[in-house]
């Protein structure tokens, strides 16, 4: 039986299959922001760093209210391309930020400081994760690591995204289409 890809992964999950090493992404759960023919671009949801939304606010010259509800969220290592700039991830509000697609009717993506100042103000998004850096993928590669038993996917879901527990989410995110990764061989190998 061959693994069918669908035709856009946009709004997808990407779940780390057990047999996975890379250290970037070895028991993951990758939300997929844009995939075309160039290519894909999505953001790791599992990875917390050491680094709070209150340094970065430092880091970046924003002073913070000082009872900011977000000061104390974690950043997110998002994947390993440009580390250094910084991606929220977010549900819609009345706000139009400078930098920002929507990805699904429920999720946008913003990369401009303006958020981050609304966030410091407690005039934020109601939910939002901020990671560093993405997962980034050349015209063909996920298809094919795909296809090669790499990862799964299913429908993304924002309660997984902005409302499970970190160390709940990858579990989660296969349970959607009824995998439990503890029961799956860490072998490599096409029936």
């Amino acid at each position: 039986m061959k693994t069918q890809v669908p035709d856009s992964l946009r709004n997808r999950f990407l779940i780390a299959m057990p047999h996975l090493m890379d250290p970037n992404f070895s028991q993951s759960v990758t939300f997929i922001c844009e995939h075309n023919e160039q290519g894909a671009m999505g953001i790791v949801i599992n990875r917390p760093t050491q680094l709070t939304l209150g340094e970065i606010f430092r880091q970046v010259g924003i002073e913070p209210n000082s009872n900011n509800r977000y000061q104390s969220e974690l950043i997110y290592a998002g994947g390993p391309v440009e580390l250094e700039r910084g991606f929220v991830l977010h549900t819609p509000g009345e706000h139009k930020w400078d930098s920002s697609i929507s990805v699904s009717p429920n999720i946008q993506l913003t990369t401009s400081k303006d958020i981050l100042q609304a966030m410091a103000k407690n005039e934020g998004p109601e939910n939002a994760l901020v990671a560093l850096g993405y997962a980034g993928w050349e015209a063909g590669q996920l298809e094919r690591e795909i296809k090669d038993n790499a990862w799964l996917t299913c429908d993304a879901d924002p309660l997984i995204l902005f409302q499970t527990p970190m160390d709940k989410r990858l579990e989660a995110a296969a349970a959607l289409i009824g995998v439990d990764l503890h029961l799956l061989s860490t072998e490599v190998g096409h029936a």
